[in-house]
C-alpha cells in the first residue's frame, strides 16, 4: 500500500455530496501523520474490546501446542531460582537480608520474569501482527499493550507459588503489602515504556529482535535480583534505582518478605519508568506512519 493510501494513523471526516435527492454520507479519510502528533490515548479507550480481544489471542497462541502449556510460567522462574540458590546462595553465600534464599531470589524473579516477557513479545509484536497492519486502521499502540498485558495471567501463576513459598517459610506478609500494587504497576509502566521504544525500532531495524535477548541478559545482572541492593552505600545505591526494576524488585521484597524499604529507590525509579514510557509513547506515535510500508 502506499504511503498516502497507508493506514497511517490520524483518521479524519469528510462529507461526500451525492445528487440532491441523497443525504450527505460522512466518509472516513486516513492520511499518514505528520511531525510529532498527540498520542491520542482516548482512542485507546475507545479501543478497549480490540485490546481485549488481542490480549486473549497472545494468550492462546502462547501455549499453542505446547506439552505443559501455562506450566512454564512457573517452572521458568522456579528453575531459575533453584540455579540462583545453588550458584549464588549455597556457593557464593551472597546476603539475602536475612531471609532465606530461595524465597529472596523468587521474589525478585516474579515481577522480572513478567517484565522480561513482556518487553520480548512487545518487541516483536509489530512484526508479528503484519497483516492485522495492512488491512484496518486502530490504534497501533494496542498491540504491544496486549502482548504485555497478556503476560498478567503468567504473573498470577506465578505469584501463587510465591506465596506457597511464603507460607513454607512461614512468612507472613505485613501491612506493607497494601503497596505490591504499586510495584506491579511501576512494572508494568516500565515494560510498556520499553517495549514501546523496542516495538517501533524492530519495524525500522529488524535486527531489534536479536539485540533484545543481549539487553534483557545484561538487565538482569543490573537488577538485584541474585543479591541485594543494600550490598551498596549512598549515593549509589539512589543512584542504581535509574534502573526502574530496581523499585519493583526493592518494593515487592519490601511489600511481601519485610525487607528494608526501598526508600529514596522507589522514587527514582517511579521517575525514570515515567519518562521511558512517556518517550517511548512519543517515538512509537512518531514512527507509526511508516509501519505498514514496512512491515
Amino acid at each position: 500500500m502506499s504511503g498516502a493510501a497507508d493506514v497511517g494513523t490520524e483518521p479524519s471526516q469528510a462529507i461526500a455530496t451525492t445528487p440532491a435527492t441523497a443525504s450527505p454520507v460522512p466518509v472516513t479519510i486516513i492520511e499518514p501523520s505528520r511531525g510529532w502528533v498527540s498520542l491520542k490515548l482516548g482512542e485507546l479507550v475507545a479501543y478497549r474490546e480490540l485490546i481485549y480481544f488481542l490480549v486473549w489471542r497472545d494468550i492462546k497462541v502462547r501455549y499453542k501446542q505446547t506439552a505443559l502449556g501455562a506450566a512454564w510460567a512457573i517452572l521458568q522462574p522456579l528453575l531459575t531460582m533453584i540455579v540462583f540458590s545453588l550458584f549464588f546462595g549455597r556457593l557464593a553465600k551472597v546476603p539475602s537480608d536475612g531471609i532465606p534464599y530461595p524465597i529472596f531470589s523468587f521474589a525478585g524473579l516474579v515481577p522480572w520474569t513478567f517484565f522480561a516477557s513482556g518487553l520480548a513479545q512487545s518487541s516483536n509484536s509489530l512484526v508479528g501482527s503484519a497483516n492485522l497492519l495492512k488491512k484496518v486502521y486502530f490504534p497501533r499502540m494496542a498491540i504491544p499493550i496486549g502482548s504485555i498485558l497478556a503476560g498478567l495471567v503468567d504473573f498470577a501463576l506465578a505469584f501463587g507459588v510465591l506465596l506457597v513459598l511464603m507460607l513454607y517459610y512461614g512468612i507472613t506478609p505485613t501491612v506493607n503489602v497494601l503497596f505490591l500494587p504499586v510495584f506491579v504497576v511501576l512494572a508494568l509502566v516500565t515494560s510498556l515504556g520499553t517495549g514501546l521504544w523496542l516495538a517501533a525500532l524492530n519495524v525500522e531495524y529488524r535486527d531489534v529482535r536479536f539485540v533484545v535477548p543481549f539487553i534483557t541478559q545484561f538487565w538482569l545482572f543490573a537488577t538485584p535480583i541474585a543479591y541485594s541492593s543494600s550490598l551498596l552505600g549512598e549515593p549509589w545505591r539512589t543512584l542504581f534505582g535509574i534502573n526502574p526494576m530496581v523499585g519493583v524488585v526493592d518494593g515487592f521484597r519490601w511489600a511481601l518478605l519485610g525487607t528494608g524499604a526501598p526508600g529514596p529507590i522507589a522514587l527514582v525509579s517511579a521517575a525514570a519508568a515515567v519518562v521511558m514510557l512517556v518517550t517511548g509513547a512519543y517515538y512509537f506515535r512518531r514512527m507509526e506512519r511508516t509501519f505498514a510500508d514496512r512491515v
